[in-house]
């Protein structure tokens, strides 16, 4: 290892200034913070809050398409805090995998704050949702587009105390106790986090992502790496909802308001596996692929485990929950098997699963809005009430099954090749066993709540735009995902190839060359 080189830290000073296009790297963190603290200060106007959150959040999703086009046409950008240079400084880096999860995140907000005008009463929102929901974009956002591991960390505890405050939102004793469940596996998985950070900057004296990128082979064989991969593949997976730590999904999922759930289902396990994407494959290649053994049986596991969970279940919103967590697997499988095929699946899955997943709990809104609840044993005659909602369930749900040509087949076709090239055998089977499963999930689903005969006569309920137009513009993304793939395809797969080679991602932080 070469000799410690003293560093002059006058010479970290930016002298020019940052190129405009750049500070779209952070504009969308502080778009959500500035507007929650204007919504904050307008507690008092609950219909005002509402009606400035919605232009809000499709502003976020206009800057996020902005900043998307940008580093896809021109490759990852950087923006520095406090004018210092990396690695000294706080930096925002923007690839294309981190710009793909933000928009697609700002697309389900946007579709949860529609339908939270009619799922959310004056009451919540006195009590903060539209504050709350634009304090957790601000942390999901931020956790997506950092460039700085510890800070990473910061916008977890950011989007951590947001979820607190939407999942007591009504303070009924159900969510108070979700929300223990739900804060005691995440604190301690954001200890370990936190342990892992400490260890990791005692390793490399950096924080900067790109810096750790940079150094990780010159320090392999001294600093303890295999340790830091562990401690981060269990916190991460514990934050995903990965099996055997994944019990408090379902528990805490089923107990706030439905866009509440819809909101975490889509986002909060899936900034767990950005972080394990983006620690695993890009900082630590070599120790994810030592430990892919136990990645892959945690994955099959996930998948299994979260099919047979959904098959058990006759709460549809606990059902949902196991789906999600079935989900996960399939991301996990991806990680596993490395390579431009296995992290491609698992890119693409994600951006499946965040509007997926999002869309079907809105759609339990609806199922318990027209059947008077959400409980299979008394559900029955949605077919009968309304075809066209019986129609868009269907498709969700062959879309969560794997089955063409929706959303979900594609990326589940990719990791069953990746894992048949590879030979792993039982990972591509489980993959499929556990689509097969979440086939008959729904199959009862379908059945029970749509195909038999209501028990009582129910009132015909019309659609109303504020919960009907979330869920058609969702709907629409998952078939066209699935019909028209390519582009999507494409955006996966180079984003897997910038985290598999992250020269792009390290020039953008130092554009002449790493600092000593």
């Amino acid at each position: 290892m070469a000799a410690p080189t003293t560093v002059d830290l006058s010479a970290a000073l930016i002298a020019a200034p940052v190129p405009i296009g750049h500070w779209l790297a952070v504009l969308p963190v502080a778009h959500c913070i500035t507007l929650g603290a204007v919504l904050l200060m307008l507690r008092g106007y609950p219909r005002l809050q509402a009606w400035l959150a919605i232009p809000g959040l499709a502003a976020l999703a206009l800057i996020d398409a902005a900043l998307l086009a940008k580093v896809a046409a021109e490759g990852p950008l950087t923006m520095v805090m406090g004018r210092w240079l990396p690695p000294f400084g706080i930096a925002f880096t923007v690839d294309l995998f981190g710009a793909l999860m933000a928009f697609t995140a700002a697309l389900a907000a946007l579709a949860g704050g529609i339908y939270a005008l009619a799922d959310i009463g004056e009451s919540g929102r006195r009590y903060g949702f539209f504050p709350l929901l634009m304090l957790l974009m601000a942390g999901v956002t931020g956790a997506f587009l950092t460039g700085d591991i510890f800070n990473l960390y910061v916008w977890f505890e950011v989007l951590l105390i947001s979820s607190f405050g939407l999942i007591i939102l009504g303070s009924e004793r159900e969510q108070i106790d979700g929300a223990l469940k739900y804060a005691v596996l995440n604190l301690i998985a954001t200890t370990l986090f936190l342990v892992g950070v400490g260890i990791l900057y005692a390793a490399f004296g950096t924080l900067n992502m790109a810096d750790i990128a940079a150094k990780a082979g010159d320090l392999r064989g001294t600093a303890p790496l295999m340790t830091l991969a562990s401690l981060f593949l269990l916190a991460f997976g514990m934050k995903a909802a990965a099996f055997p730590v994944n019990f408090w999904l379902p528990a805490a999922y089923h107990t706030p308001r439905i866009v509440v759930s819809a909101l975490f289902a889509g986002l909060l396990t899936k900034v767990g596996i950005y972080a394990l994407i983006r620690v695993m494959v890009m900082l630590l290649p070599m120790e994810s692929q030592e430990l892919s053994p136990v990645i892959a049986l945690a994955a099959a596991a996930t998948i299994v485990v979260g099919a047979l969970g959904a098959l058990a279940e006759n709460d549809i919103r606990r059902l949902f929950g196991y789906v999600v967590i079935s989900g996960i697997g399939n991301m996990l499988a991806g990680v596993a098997l490395g390579g431009l095929g296995g992290i491609s699946g698992a890119v693409f899955y994600a951006l499946h699963s965040m509007v997926l997943m999002t869309a079907l709990y809105l759609a339990a809104g609806e199922i318990a809005r027209r059947g008077g609840g959400f409980s299979l044993s008394s559900l029955g005659g949605l077919y009968r009430q309304s075809g066209g909602f019986t129609a868009l369930s269907l498709v969700l749900f062959l879309a969560a099954c794997g089955l063409p040509p929706f959303s979900g087949f594609w990326p589940k076709v990719i990791l069953v090749k990746a894992s048949l090239d590879l030979g792993a055998w039982w990972l591509a089977t489980s993959i499929l066993v556990g689509g097969f499963l979440t086939t008959i999930a729904f199959g009862r689903l379908f059945l029970l709540a749509y195909w038999r005969p209501a028990a009582i006569a129910l009132t015909p309920s019309g659609p109303r735009w504020r919960t009907g137009l979330p869920l058609a513009a969702l709907t629409a993304l998952v078939i066209g995902f699935g019909i028209l793939p390519e582009q999507l395809l494409a955006l996966s797969q180079s984003a897997a190839a910038g985290l598999a080679d992250p020269q792009a991602y390290l020039h953008s932080v130092f554009p002449e060359g790493r600092a000593p």
